[in-house]
């Protein structure tokens, strides 16, 4: 646990561009395995945190996988 000062009730840090982007997924770099995510953070500021939502609803930290923005068909 821990607290950041722009983390609150009513503060929420600065969000960036990969916000609502379509991203695909792998794990331990094996691309036999890819999953479709949505970011749903992006901090441009303290904590620096990005987090992906799995289609199956899972979500999951950017430093926990590979991603790249999904091709659109």
């Amino acid at each position: 646990m821990g607290v950041v000062k722009n983390v609150s009730h009513d503060k929420f840090p600065k969000q960036g561009s990969l916000v609502k982007a379509d991203i695909e997924v792998c794990f331990n770099f094996n691309t036999d395995y890819t999953f479709k995510a949505v970011c749903v953070r992006d901090d441009t500021e303290q904590p620096f945190e990005t987090l992906f939502q799995l289609e199956d609803g899972r979500v999951i930290r950017a430093t926990e996988c590979q991603y790249t923005f999904k091709e659109t068909e």
